[in-house]
């Protein structure tokens, strides 16, 4: 069946190329009409760019692919809630949604605004989808850091 936990899932399928690569494990697809049209997983490290996470990467991606620059009618799904950077991305992409798995309570957009701001009025919010798995992902990557 597909619906937000299996777009989630592939999600997740990024967040591990990244984790793999020694990158914060953060993945993104892009959904319009039940369809992916772009994947990225974080990049800072290999491309040595801060810019360089898994949403700005997949709205790029998109962008390109579609040859427009709003997706109103996208969902973005990311294993880990967004961040300021990001969310300001969004906004101007005008995505229809916005699903995220584990919240990040140290640089996410939410401990700093409201939980709709700053994404566009329009854009409807949905968390915690898959969220222990994403945020397993992530905690695994720290340990191993340490």
């Amino acid at each position: 069946m597909i619906n937000d936990e299996y777009f989630m899932q592939q999600a997740l399928r990024e967040a591990e190329k990244a984790f793999d690569e020694e990158e914060v494990p953060v993945g993104a697809v892009i959904v319009i009409q039940q369809k992916i049209v772009a994947r990225a997983y974080n990049m800072t490290e290999q491309l040595n760019d801060s810019t360089a996470h898994a949403e700005i990467l997949a709205l790029t991606s998109a962008y390109n692919f579609l040859g427009t620059k709003y997706l109103p009618d996208a969902t973005l799904y990311v294993t880990v809630e967004p961040c300021l950077m990001c969310t300001g991305a969004i906004y101007w992409s005008k995505l229809d949604r916005v699903v995220w798995g584990a919240d990040d309570v140290k640089n996410g957009h939410s401990h700093i605004t409201s939980p709709n701001f700053p994404f566009h009025p329009k854009t409807k919010i949905r968390t915690g989808i898959l969220k222990q798995e994403c945020a397993l992902l992530m905690k695994r990557f720290f340990q191993q850091k340490r």
